[in-house]
């Protein structure tokens, strides 16, 4: 064998020797890797302030409970931060760059969301760190969230919300721990929309990203604040609640044209204020609970307020018409205030009168009849003159008392007529009351719903 050769020999078996003796295992990168102690800042300079970043994605909203003002959220959270004394050259280890820990050997932030209520037991766990050769270190977990939320429900159903997550440190002050944001609002907002999943009741508007300083007792401490905005879904309440209420007010408009003599009008209106007061134990489960009521349970209490004063003069008109049987006299302050200056001003003219047959002044008739009774007594007076005892005159004296007994009766009768006139003509313009002061309140309710709700959509 030639010098060549034998030298050349020589170096394979050398190189494979080596080849041989390199470990491509992780397990002798984390025992040549030095865990400083856990409980201390992995920072050198101890004035130096580890900066935190964090990220956070909402996939979905789980529920929005408005009795108890409580928002349950699941996020895709991540949370990164440099280890100083963790780092190691790739090169050595069969470039290795990045390995996933699960041991709690090393420093982790005290990460403290401010709005949250539970103990984070029902988020799912994920123990897994992820380090990398540069000393950062990274944790991605999912988290089910429960916060609390202050509600707006002044325009319920068409209501916007303004939720706020906040991470922050509790012990660490700004000296020791600078939470910032891995990337803008505009960026989390349009990676939210990817992966957002809504249960159809809250839709996703907006979210925004702000870092800020807390101060609590003379300490500052450096937090994240993220901003959501949500809208509620609000077709299921507009075909539940507010359609059905619209009806019944309409039906109870409409109900003022049935005719007020009979007893229909005001068993119907019973029967729709019935209904709707069905209709407000529905509204009460289903409103949320607020220091502002809002505007719908105020229209609905309105409403059935307006409903029940109807009920009221409805009450009123029919003991008018029933007065009327057996009052003698109309009084006078009716005569002067609804009949006169009343039915003036709701333009009650002669042809809501003629109706039943009214005539407030002395009627021709009544006239004509006084005639014939003054003519009746004159001729009485007349016959009593004559002292003529024939059977002729008698049998006229007593056909004229007969005459004169029966018209009298139907005076009386015209007189009461007209009395009953007067009280038909009362309750005409009260009923026309009732009627303007019921639509002027509902145009002026319906206005301000509609501008409350549109300046909250």
């Amino acid at each position: 064998m030639s010098p060549y050769s034998l030298t050349l020999l020589l170096v394979c078996t050398l190189l494979g020797v080596n080849h041989c003796q390199i470990d491509c295992s992780f397990n002798n990168l984390l025992k040549d890797l030095t865990f400083p102690n856990p409980s201390i800042r992995p920072v050198k300079n101890w004035t130096k302030a580890t900066e935190i970043t964090i990220g956070m994605k909402l996939y979905t909203i789980v529920d929005l409970d408005t009795s108890l003002q409580t928002l349950t959220t699941l996020v895709w959270f991540n949370m990164k931060w440099e280890n100083e004394f963790i780092k190691w050259d790739p090169k050595q280890y069969c470039d290795i760059r990045r390995v996933m820990l699960t041991n709690k050997s090393y420093w982790n932030p005290d990460m403290y969301i401010y709005q949250r209520i539970d103990d984070g037991s029902n988020s799912p766990l994920v123990s897994f760190y992820s380090l990398d050769y540069k000393g950062e270190m990274e944790i991605a977990i999912p988290l089910r969230i429960v916060s609390t939320c202050k509600l707006d429900i002044v325009g319920f159903p068409f209501d916007t919300q303004k939720c706020n997550l906040t991470f922050g440190s509790y012990i660490h002050t700004v000296e020791d721990i600078i939470m910032v944001t891995d990337v803008d609002s505009s960026t989390v907002l349009n990676e939210t929309h990817k992966i957002f999943k809504g249960k159809g009741d809250w839709n996703l508007i907006d979210i925004k990203v702000l870092n800020g300083i807390l101060e609590v007792k003379g300490e500052n401490y450096s937090k994240v604040t993220y901003m959501i905005t949500i809208k509620r879904e609000p077709l299921v309440y507009v075909i539940t609640l507010i359609v059905p209420a619209c009806f019944m007010v309409l039906l109870d408009i409409i109900s003022m044209f049935i005719q007020m003599e009979s007893g229909e009008r005001l068993s119907f209106k019973i029967t729709i204020v019935l209904g709707f007061s069905v209709l407000l134990l529905i509204l009460n489960t289903m409103l949320p609970n607020s220091q502002e009521p809002p505007v719908l349970g105020i229209f609905c209490c309105v409403c059935m307020a307006v409903m029940v004063i109807s009920i009221l003069g409805c009450v009123t008109i029919s003991y008018m018409l029933m007065i009327s049987e057996s009052q003698e006299t109309v009084p006078s302050w009716i005569k002067s205030w609804i009949l006169g200056y009343l039915a003036r001003v709701l333009c009650v003219k002669g042809r809501s009168f003629m109706k039943y047959g009214i005539n407030l002044q002395k009627s021709e008739t009544y006239v004509n009849m006084k005639t014939l009774e003054e003519k009746r007594a004159d001729n009485k007076r007349k016959l009593q003159k004559t002292k003529t005892n024939n059977l002729e005159v008698k049998l006229l004296k007593m056909l004229l008392n007969e005459v004169g007994k029966i018209h009298k009766g139907i005076v009386e009768s015209i007189k009461m007529e007209d009395l009953k006139t007067e009280w038909h003509a009362a309750a005409i313009v009260v009923d026309r009351l009732v009627l303007i002061i019921y639509l002027f309140i509902f145009v002026i309710l319906f206005a301000v719903v509609i501008t409350i709700w549109y300046t909250h959509t």
